[in-house]
């Protein structure tokens, strides 16, 4: 028959131990979460690259050579802290080629 200071004492480690996974449990769904915020930030930053070259197009008659021109012309802000973008531009008939990569 077990003394109730040991079943105290099992029960203390079994809170311990419920505690402790809840709390790694946090840990990892944080770190998915805020990776897939990373994922959905760089689809939405390339369509709204791609809708400013879009626009310029309809504006000037070109796209844009560079995504400096868009930054400064058309108000696209680029967080680089997060992602890094390639824009490759071929032609001034041609939709550039837009890449972003979270980092």
């Amino acid at each position: 028959m077990k003394s109730k200071r040991s079943t105290e004492l099992g029960e203390e480690v079994l809170l311990a131990i419920f505690a402790v996974m809840a709390v790694v449990a946090i840990w990892a769904y944080s770190g998915v979460a805020g990776h897939i915020a990373l994922e959905q930030g760089a689809v939405t930053l390339r369509q709204t690259v791609l809708d400013a070259a879009m626009q310029c197009m309809a504006i000037e008659g070109a796209y844009p050579d560079s995504l400096e021109h868009l930054e400064k012309e058309y108000g696209v802000v680029v967080n680089r802290d997060d992602y890094v973008v390639s824009y490759e531009a071929f032609a001034a008939n041609m939709l550039p080629t837009v890449q972003v990569i979270p980092r």
